[in-house]
């Protein structure tokens, strides 16, 4: 039987690819493989072979975007992609066991992922850049600022914290009426998943239910393993912190945010201090870059343009 979700990825591809940004496989060390979609222009082919050579440095500004739990790269970023790539030389990496990628290596951390993504990054000739992060996504792009700020110029997140502590963990579970993260966030049916798309958005759309289990089908693979990177996410309370950051921090939300309200970003905008800086976006739940693109895109624009790389 045919798969919808499937069928309509080439049709996706070929836009991205029209956007600019084309596929690339990288190898970060034996048995870790990502899989990056990059500028097209920093993938020079060598004459009469067809074949790239060693990508070169992106000439514009680079801005890397990270996907959330739900689906890989490319289809998490799909409307920001081609509103991005005139100014800024845009990455999308596909995190570890989404969309192909995947490590041999048993570490399930947000840090290694993102220890990944700036080894990934080097190899592409990118040395500085700005993430932006979305939910599971966000939390990758703070241990990046944290852990290479000489490389990050500034930082977007949207709906995300720096860390999911025991107490906050089992506080949203509780309030969202799950009893783990595994739960929500990996739903085997049809009915989970709809659950998962009703928390997430400010008014959800009807979809047949045909579609819901051709998703379920392609973008909920590599279970075992990404439950694993779930439990790697929650730390006790005891070993929480959040971290300084020498550069901006910008919180992009939806202001119907269920699963990280609004508030809790206010409040890691007071903790931050003056270098944080907020928005919210009415209208729009926790998916809010596929509800509002058009005002996201804008909003990160703008804050993306009052940085200054030549610092």
């Amino acid at each position: 039987m045919v798969n919808f979700v499937e069928v309509q990825k080439p049709l996706l591809y070929g836009l991205m690819k029209l956007a600019g940004v084309v596929p690339y496989s990288l190898e970060i060390e034996p048995g870790t493989k990502i899989n990056f979609w990059v500028p097209k222009e920093t993938l020079k082919k060598k004459s009469g072979t067809g074949k790239p050579t060693k990508p070169e440095k992106p000439k514009k500004p680079a801005v890397l975007l990270i996907h959330g739990f739900a689906g890989e790269g490319i289809v998490t970023w799909q409307f920001q992609v081609g509103a991005l790539s005139k100014k800024y030389s845009v990455y999308i990496p596909d995190l570890l066991f989404f969309g192909g990628s995947y490590s041999e290596n048993p570490d399930r951390s947000p840090a290694f992922q993102a220890d990944c993504l700036v080894k990934g990054l080097r190899i592409l000739g990118v040395d500085e850049f700005v993430p932006v992060g979305f939910s599971y996504g966000g939390m990758v792009a703070f241990k990046i600022a944290e852990a290479y700020p000489d490389m990050v110029r500034a930082i977007v997140v949207s709906g995300s914290i720096p860390t999911m502590t025991d107490t906050i963990n089992e506080s949203s579970l509780n309030r969202l009426g799950f009893s783990s993260s595994t739960e929500l966030l990996l739903p085997t049916s049809v009915k989970g998943l709809k659950a998962l798309f009703t928390i997430a958005v400010h008014k959800p759309l009807w979809f047949p239910n045909r579609l819901f289990k051709d998703y379920i089908e392609i973008m909920f693979n590599n279970r075992k393993e990404r439950a694993e990177l779930l439990e790697a996410v929650v730390v006790s309370n005891k070993d929480a912190k959040i971290p300084l950051f020498p550069r901006k921090i910008h919180f992009l939300w939806g202001e119907s945010d269920r699963i990280f309200d609004l508030e809790l970003a206010k409040n890691m905008k007071e903790q931050l201090g003056e270098k944080a800086s907020i928005e919210s976006i009415k209208k729009a739940g926790h998916l809010v870059h596929l509800e509002r693109p058009c005002v996201y895109n804008r909003r990160l624009k703008k804050f993306l343009a009052s940085i200054h790389y030549e610092d």
